[in-house]
């Protein structure tokens, strides 16, 4: 079955309710053989156009990942991008700043991790944070250093989505392609993820009671996710919310997206030059020899 992109995309400018937004659709395979088969093929599509990326060296392609504990980014970016080049891709994770962090703007820290020509970046987790975890627990902004005229609630949030779509508007007219992923779960799927998480001694790690802490903000996080989504998903920068409670489906579903924004990509490799292909057929001359 086809894979339609489209109806993921966070249109720019409409409102969004996420509970009219599925968790699950109906599967995009008919058995683990053809799911196997299907990301194989979009693995290798990546492969291939990573490798253009890099040898044409004009581009670069940022891919953002949010949602909420056990959503499966990290799952997500392990199996979409297992064929590409560890020389050309870099996984950025963004947790709790350090002290040095803080002490600059909300948006420094990503910055300094933000791909270069010719490479993929992976955020998981990103400068979104800022507008997401700090709008539901805004106490957390005392930490950050703001005066209080700064820190004012009627007014950050949309000076910080203004900040955010101005940088990637920067990027993007500097060669960076953006594609950003909300992986859309459901409470009651994140309990049972939970509860495999204690159930399996190998999973036990990925869980604390700060996870639990947080689901009881459930509708509060909601909310920052459908305000953030409204306000920065863009042409030049959209949001796709990815139904993410079948964890199969939601690879299919993310690895068709980021193939189709890099084939997007207007590229080719360096053409050599009548120069060039002089030295190169010298130097065949000399190793014929």
């Amino acid at each position: 079955m086809k894979i339609k992109t489209k109806d993921y995309v966070v249109r720019p400018g409409k409102k969004v309710d996420l509970k009219d937004w599925p968790t699950k659709v109906k599967p995009y395979f008919d058995s683990k053989e053809e799911y196997k088969d299907v990301l194989e093929k979009h693995v290798k599509r990546l492969e291939e156009m990573q490798e253009l990326l890099y040898g044409a060296n004009k581009y670069a392609l940022l891919v953002v990942f949010q949602g909420m504990d056990a959503a499966g980014k990290d799952g997500a970016i392990r199996h979409v991008m297992s064929g590409v080049n560890p020389q050309g891709c870099e996984v950025a994770s963004f947790k709790q700043p350090s002290a040095d962090e803080l002490e600059h703007d909300f948006l420094w820290r990503a910055e300094q991790r933000l791909p270069g020509r010719g490479r993929i970046g992976i955020f998981n987790r990103s400068y979104y944070e800022e507008v997401l975890v700090l709008r539901v627990h805004p106490e957390l902004l005392a930490a950050e250093g703001l005066g209080n005229a700064l820190r004012d609630e009627k007014e950050i949030w949309e000076g910080r989505y203004r900040s955010i779509n101005g940088l990637e508007r920067h990027l993007d007219r500097n060669g960076t392609r953006i594609v950003k992923f909300l992986l859309h779960l459901s409470k009651e799927e994140q309990r049972r993820r939970f509860l495999a998480r204690i159930d399996e001694p190998d999973k036990n790690w990925k869980f604390s009671m700060a996870d639990i802490r947080e689901r009881q903000y459930w509708p509060k996080y909601m909310q920052a996710f459908e305000a953030c989504l409204e306000a920065t998903s863009t042409r030049h920068a959209p949001w796709y919310a990815v139904p993410a409670d079948d964890k199969l489906n939601a690879r299919l579903i993310v690895s068709e997206i980021v193939v189709e924004a890099i084939c997007e990509l207007k590229m080719g490799y360096p053409k050599v030059t009548g120069k060039r292909r002089a030295e190169l057929l010298e130097i065949r001359s000399q190793l014929e020899k």
